[in-house]
């Protein structure tokens, strides 16, 4: 990279895509601008480009900004498809095809969704979440929920990154403000500056780009798979082995944790708080709870998670703990045989409002403790692939982080 003298940007200089590629996964290659910027330019460019981007609107380059079809949705029919915001990947900005379905209504060309077209959520806590169309997708049609803009002479692509940068979440933060619920109509979507250059830069920003989402993809894939045969193969494991049943009381503490006022908690901080979700609530200065312990979540969606502890953790007033193990049963052996029963422990949940899991039902669930030594087998090859997914996650956080620089740097 090259400073400018005129421009005060920094350059990107790559001889192909290979190193474009390479050179995102390199952080080193990446230092922050240190002078102040002067013109409407980004601070990481590629050498080959001079002179400033324009600042337009949405609408000037894009057309329609029309609302999805108000249909219900239906069991697939197998050509049909039908995107609502639920179907749009919340950390990929892509089209998932874990729960297809088609609309339950009359077709017709004005909801189909064509190359170059851009979704955007307009209500609820997702509005400003945002889909580009891919012919892979197959044929689409959109819900009531999500706005369609089509953009014309510019690169989609390029345009649909700008609608990942923090400008773009600081102005839906600002627009979709509402005394109920929140949201962004048509025309409040056509009025986002949007920056734009030469169609060479944009379609070169929007290769690099895509070569990172085409590696994203790849490594979620790998987690996927790892994560497959983890679980496969502890299926098979605990199904064959032969041992005593017991129940869980019998062979631990169930012990639930203490709540926190919310106003205790920080962002960061040395110890976690797990509560009733699959992340942590927050951070504390204190913990109460040892570090190599299993946990359960107890109340909300995500009731019956378990998660296995390598730290001192602060456990909230929706988290059990599964404390004073008795000797004969290996820690890990626990936390593998109650993981690879997850669904059936979220089974146990009541209520529907916020569900739960009454602690007597947790402490009759069954356990299958075979001899000493098959449990540490098990618990040791077991934790070598959850050792592999979580590096393989580091991996993907890592690229993820570059992206988002980029983001934040090759655009303005």
């Amino acid at each position: 990279m090259t400073t400018t003298k005129n421009n005060e940007h920094k350059k990107l200089n790559f001889s192909s895509e290979q190193e474009q590629s390479q050179a995102c996964l390199n952080s080193a290659e990446h230092e922050k601008n240190q002078g102040r910027k002067v013109l409407n330019v980004p601070n990481l460019r590629f050498p080959e480009f001079q002179g400033e981007w324009k600042k337009t609107k949405f609408g000037d380059i894009a057309t329609g900004f029309d609302y999805g079809m108000n249909a219900a949705a239906k069991n697939y029919d197998g050509v049909n498809k039908y995107i609502r915001i639920t179907d749009i990947d919340e950390a990929s900005s892509t089209y998932t095809d874990k729960d297809i379905v088609s609309p339950d209504g009359v077709l017709t060309d004005n909801y189909l969704v064509n190359n170059r077209d851009i979704l955007l959520a307009r209500t609820g806590a997702s509005t400003g979440k945002s889909y580009l169309y891919k012919k892979s997708d197959g044929k689409l049609y959109y819900a009531g929920f999500l706005i369609r803009a089509n953009v014309t002479t510019h690169d989609p692509y390029f345009v649909f990154s700008q609608l990942h940068t923090h400008r773009y979440w600081r102005w839906v933060s600002i627009m979709s403000a509402r005394s109920g619920q929140p949201g962004i109509n048509s025309q409040e979507y056509s009025s986002f500056p949007i920056y734009t250059t030469s169609i060479e830069e944009e379609n070169k920003i929007a290769k690099l780009l895509s070569l990172l989402d085409e590696r994203i993809a790849t490594q979620n894939k790998i987690i996927e798979d790892l994560k497959k045969l983890k679980s496969a193969i502890s299926e098979s494991l605990f199904k064959e082995v032969k041992g005593d049943i017991v129940m869980l009381s019998e062979i631990c503490k169930i012990s639930k944790g203490k709540q926190i006022n919310g106003e205790f908690l920080s962002e960061k901080g040395k110890y976690y708080v797990m509560n009733g979700g699959t992340e942590p609530s927050g951070y504390y200065n204190n913990y109460n709870v040892e570090a190599n312990t299993i946990s359960i979540s107890e109340g909300g969606n995500s009731c019956g998670y378990v998660q296995f502890n390598t730290t001192p953790f602060w456990s909230g007033g929706h988290c059990y703990t599964i404390q004073n193990i008795v000797r004969g049963v290996d820690n890990l052996y626990l936390y593998h045989y109650l993981k690879s029963k997850e669904y059936a422990i979220m089974k146990l949940r009541i209520g529907s409002g916020l569900p739960n899991i009454q602690k007597k039902d947790l402490a009759m669930f069954k356990i299958k403790i075979p001899l000493a030594e098959q449990q540490k087998t098990i618990s040791t090859f077991l934790s070598s692939l959850e050792r592999k997914t979580e590096i393989e996650e580091h991996i993907l956080n890592a690229i993820q982080k570059e992206k988002l620089y980029l983001l934040q740097h090759m655009f303005i």
